[in-house]
């Protein structure tokens, strides 16, 4: 049997006669990655070509704002006329950041399970361009792409390929320029919103109970907010945009 890992598409080649006789995981070699096969009707795991067909970007919502590519543009030329007028500069004073970072047009990734249709309709009435993954292969084929920096999941993303330990894990290995770039939330029944401590132990950017979805896109823009006000200096040495 082939399988291939979603995170760092490696083949692997198991011995049919050593692999167990329902669903089974196994752990990547090379990026340690726990991988969870799915049998067919027939008890064999999806060839390689399925296993890359089925493991397609997640999609954008068909509520997403259509102006979202304009306003994303209209930034990149801001954000660059603000540098080179930096550059100019005789004294090579820094300027201050007149970036709007509660109007600036943001991605997003959602890898949710009940909550997900209230919360993309949500978002993307606030602006966000919104991709919603029905499974972690999804959600790693977006995140490759590199321009997704915020990811909301849940306990209940797809719960029998185990999606929530998936995406926490993939964190978890990340590094930390890598980890940096990503901001984790987890939506959930029992956490308390915006408990930063909660949040530190548990490799999370930002908690948010499920009660306070209404009020989400401002717990996002004032959490991004402050995120981006600590990693500042870092950004701009490192010639990095803030999320």
């Amino acid at each position: 049997m082939i399988i291939r890992c979603d995170n760092c598409s490696v083949s692997l080649q198991l011995d049919e006669s050593k692999i167990p006789s329902g669903n089974f995981s196994v752990r990547c070699p090379r990026c340690q990655n726990l991988l969870r096969v799915q049998k067919d009707a027939s008890g064999k795991g999806l060839s390689t070509v399925d296993q890359l067909a089925a493991s397609k970007p997640a999609a954008p919502t068909a509520d997403s704002p259509t102006d979202f590519a304009a306003k994303e543009n209209d930034m990149q030329i801001n954000s660059a006329l603000r540098s080179l007028l930096t550059a100019l500069q005789s004294e090579k004073a820094v300027m201050e950041s007149d970036d709007d970072d509660d109007e600036k047009p943001r991605r997003i990734l959602l890898c949710l399970g009940e909550k997900s249709d209230e919360t993309a309709k949500l978002l993307a009435k606030s602006g966000y361009k919104v991709y919603v993954a029905q499974t972690p292969a999804q959600a790693n084929e977006r995140l490759r792409e590199g321009k997704t920096e915020i990811l909301i999941f849940s306990p209940d993303f797809a719960a029998e390929m185990g999606g929530a330990a998936v995406i926490q894990q993939k964190a978890n290995a990340m590094y930390s320029s890598e980890r940096r770039r990503l901001f984790l939330i987890s939506l959930e029944e029992e956490g308390t919103t915006m408990n930063a401590h909660d949040g530190f132990l548990r490799n999370l950017n930002l908690i948010v109970n499920t009660n306070d979805i209404a009020q989400l896109p401002l717990i996002l823009n004032r959490s991004l907010g402050d995120y981006n006000d600590l990693y500042n200096h870092f950004n701009r040495a490192s010639g990095l945009a803030s999320i």
